[in-house]
């Protein structure tokens, strides 16, 4: 009798070689058929960092093995909980024929992430989440035909994990939480790839203290100092890397580049007709979801590549400094203080022959390391909780002074970006161009009004 397809183990276990977690581990026939799907393989061509390999050079991975990352994470955390804390020994613990749609979710919740992603998204208004959901539950996907194998629905029940409307929020908050199989593979994992030590903390430790409970996941209340790692490491990781000025500066040029092709293509689209092909129906502002898994950050690069040649002088200009990394540069500023000087700079740097509108440009990121719940906002974050022995729930903060530091504090800034040459104190030839211009610029940079 042929066994069931969701129930269907692969002969003999396949491994994938990882330099964070040494092993990936698949044995599910599912699993292995979905990561060979073209949709999931394209996730190879898409860098985990985006832009942030420009100041890091070693951050050249990809979406597949961060998603191949938080699969395992996830794999680890159904055996903890399966050996541990298994309905059959606790009424509210795990049930483990819910194993197969949490591994399915974590493998696939980055899969609709497109080129450059979030750049990508702003300037075309695609939603990457939006398109995993769409990527799972179109029957024209190979994802969508693999999941339709396990059972009918099982793609729409995958999708709801995604959308964290799947009725057992122990497997939401296994893939999204402020705790979760995604944020820890990727800190580890950014964490290899920049040669820093930020996002490094105790993950071991953490899947030994990690529980289910009836409204989600908590962990044991010896395991404080482990979480309370992790979320040091976190906000250490979008301080020192995420937030990182230059890498938000090649993400401005980048922005201003697809920002102008999209302009000259509404003026004049013969150009990109010849260079820019699977770019078309998104300068159109009318994709379909195959065109947009046609596209990776190689397209784009290649595209980028032939506008060296455009007769539009800032569209070639921006395609060069992108390529070749030329990044914007910046200083911090407070917005409802220095706006004001903010227009000023800008108008200085028009002065002296710089299109404001593609050269300079103001980038804010923030995050919060850590929040508690708060039920009067609309989009409120899932708490940690720590379990004591008598089983009772604290909250993160209340137990920990040092997450309690951190709890609702944003961190992050506001950049104005500008050209380097503005500034470029070795150059002689800067100030023989722009003359006192350039000076009262460098002036405000130099004298402390703004810093660096």
């Amino acid at each position: 009798m042929a066994i069931p397809y969701k129930f269907r183990k692969l002969p003999i276990e396949k491994v994938f070689r990882d330099p964070v977690h040494q092993y990936v581990h698949v044995q599910h026939q599912v699993i292995w058929d979905l990561i060979n799907a073209k949709e999931f393989q394209r996730l190879r061509r898409i860098k985990q960092l985006g832009t942030a390999s420009f100041t890091f050079h070693g951050a050249e991975h990809s979406r597949f093995s961060h998603s191949l990352g938080v699969y395992e994470i996830t794999r680890r955390i159904c055996d903890v909980f399966k050996r541990n804390y298994s309905t059959e020994k606790i009424a509210d613990g795990w049930d483990d024929s819910e194993r197969l749609i949490a591994l399915c979710a974590a493998l696939l919740h980055d899969v609709g992430h497109g080129p450059y992603s979030h750049t990508f998204e702003h300037i075309f208004h695609t939603d990457h989440e939006a398109i995993t959901v769409a990527i799972i539950t179109s029957p024209d996907t190979e994802i969508y035909q693999i999941l339709n194998r396990v059972e009918e629905g099982f793609p729409e029940k995958v999708a709801s994990v995604i959308m964290k409307t799947y009725p057992n929020p122990q497997v939401v908050q296994m893939i999204s939480s402020q705790i979760d199989a995604d944020r820890m593979d990727y800190l580890l994992r950014d964490a290899y790839f920049t040669g820093t030590e930020y996002g490094t903390f105790d993950l071991t430790r953490i899947l030994r203290v990690i529980r289910p409970y009836q409204g989600g996941i908590a962990f044991a209340m010896n395991g404080m100092h482990a979480v309370e790692d992790y979320i040091v490491s976190r906000y250490q990781m979008y301080v020192q890397i995420y937030f990182h000025p230059t890498s938000r500066g090649m993400e401005v040029v980048l922005e201003h580049l697809l920002h102008r092709a999209h302009v000259l293509y509404k003026k004049d689209s013969r150009f990109f007709e010849k260079t820019s092909q699977l770019l078309l129906p998104f300068l159109e502002e009318d994709f379909s979801l195959e065109d947009y898994l046609r596209l990776d950050d190689g397209v784009l690069n290649t595209y980028f590549n032939h506008w060296l040649d455009s007769t539009d002088p800032i569209l070639n200009d921006l395609a060069a400094r992108f390529l070749n990394r030329k990044p914007l540069k910046s200083c911090r500023f407070q917005p409802d203080t220095q706006m004001a000087l903010i227009d000023t700079m800008k108008a200085i740097v028009s002065e002296v022959g710089f299109n404001a509108k593609y050269y300079t440009g103001i980038n804010s990121n923030f995050d919060l390391p850590y929040d508690f719940y708060r039920p009067k906002r609309d989009k409120h974050r899932t708490q940690i909780e720590l379990q004591q022995k008598d089983g009772t729930l604290m909250e993160l903060s209340k137990v920990s002074p040092l997450v309690k530091a951190l709890a609702g504090q944003e961190q992050g800034d506001h950049r104005f970006y500008f050209p380097k040459e503005m500034v470029d104190q070795s150059s002689q030839d800067n100030y023989d161009l722009f003359g006192e211009s350039y000076q009262q610029f460098a002036n405000h940079i130099h004298n402390g009004e703004l810093v660096e």
